[in-house]
């Protein structure tokens, strides 16, 4: 993960904050606003939300649904830690009913890429909301290996996902008091099925034989979901540098599955291939036949396109993958 992510170039951030500040002192996002810039959304208008990344555009539509017009920032196949916003995510931005983000530092901490567009808009702190108040943050050893960042990745544990969506469905109800029991019943039901996605996580891995319960992985993202599931971690970096994949990170691992008798390894969706195919040569230890899926789901359509689908699709390989006999 990068420590810090580049920013529009003064010029044209100049331009958008004067585009702003002149949407701020005419109307809000519908017309009208209060001196907080909050809108009380009447019954048949939608919110306009704005989300960092494509995991939280989904829950707003899930919880949202109908009353919600979702605009996201970080499209499928970006990296999120690292993101140059465009105009058109600052007009969203500036005209934003409210605003939802990861934090733990996945869009760049105080001084990232969605902190800097947010003061360039001047919206207010009451309409931004981090998903991940209530999470533990876990860390990881910076370049150094000493100095420590906090992992972001912990929407991976669905049990994480449960504060998510709970704490969305009640910043929704907040906004739109007149469609809140609606809310409150979608809302309910998302939660409901990604706790239950919990305890299927917690039986399916249970089910593994103990010796297997190992997960390596390129990146260590799967830091919560292995610690709240009782996983061994194994994986080439840390923290992504532009060092991934050195000859003393695939000689560390190849030593590590050697030692632990690993029985597969797992690549994700987004990252580059070769250096795990350099470890299983090494090693002798086969690659898992599908990817995992870590910072990003899909684009509508394709196969992992909601967060349900990627928890579902992660338990199944997870599971499938370190029961086969080999």
């Amino acid at each position: 993960m990068k420590k810090l992510v580049k920013w529009l170039g003064l010029s044209l951030l100049a331009v958008f904050m004067l585009a702003a500040c002149g949407n701020d002192n005419s109307s809000g996002a519908n017309g009208s606003k209060d001196g907080n810039n909050n809108v009380e959304k009447e019954e048949n208008e939608k919110l306009k939300v704005v989300t960092s990344f494509t995991i939280i555009a989904d829950m707003a539509r899930e919880i949202g649904g109908d009353l919600v017009e979702v605009y996201n920032l970080v499209p499928s196949g970006t990296d999120p830690h690292e993101y140059e916003p465009l105009p058109n995510d600052i007009k969203a931005a500036t005209d934003a009913d409210i605003l939802f983000y990861n934090g733990l530092n996945l869009e760049g901490g105080d001084n990232g890429w969605f902190m800097k567009m947010m003061d360039a808009v001047n919206q207010k702190e009451e309409n931004i909301y981090s998903l991940t108040e209530r999470v533990e943050p876990m860390y990881l050893a910076g370049d150094d290996g000493i100095e420590e960042e906090v992992n972001p990745h912990s929407f991976i544990d669905p049990a994480v996902g449960v504060k998510m969506a709970e704490d969305m469905r009640d910043a929704l109800m907040a906004v739109s008091s007149a469609n809140k029991d609606k809310i409150k019943e979608q809302g309910d039901v998302y939660v409901q099925r990604l706790e239950e996605l919990n305890q299927e996580f917690e039986e399916r891995i249970n089910s593994i034989p103990e010796e297997n319960r190992i997960l390596v992985t390129s990146e260590r993202a799967f830091q919560y979901l292995a610690d709240h599931y009782g996983l061994q971690e194994g994986f080439i970096w840390e923290v992504d540098t532009e060092e991934n994949g050195s000859p003393k990170q695939i000689k560390d691992l190849v030593h590590y599955i050697q030692e632990h008798n690993v029985p597969v390894l797992f690549v994700e969706s987004n990252v580059d291939t070769r250096p795990m195919e350099t470890v299983s040569k090494e090693s002798g230890v086969p690659i898992a036949e599908k990817p995992i899926y870590s910072d990003e789901i899909g684009d509508p359509g394709d196969e992992i396109d909601t967060y349900v689908k990627y928890l579902e699709y992660n338990m199944e390989l997870i599971h499938d993958e370190l029961s086969k006999e080999r």
